[in-house]
């Protein structure tokens, strides 16, 4: 079940500020998701806030979205 805040967010941005808010940035995804970064670099999701290990692009969802891979959004260079 959705708590619904995935879509009241707009953007990576406001996904990272929301879930720090929270203090849930360090919980791990429902579902451990490969990203496939625009570096090149494919690692796994292991926290719902992660950066790239090779250019650290920062990756968020929100836990109650984390089981959907199409919920995790960029969110900038090293914003986490």
């Amino acid at each position: 079940m959705s708590c619904g805040c995935s879509s009241k967010l707009k953007d990576g941005r406001d996904i990272v500020d929301h879930v720090k808010s929270k203090g849930k940035d360090l919980l791990p995804p429902t579902v451990h998701h490969k990203i496939a970064c625009e570096c090149g670099e494919v690692f796994t999701l292991e926290t719902v806030i992660m950066n790239c290990p090779k250019c650290e692009m920062t990756y968020a969802v929100t836990p109650c979205g984390s089981d959907d891979i199409n919920k995790i959004k960029q969110a900038g260079i090293r914003y986490a």
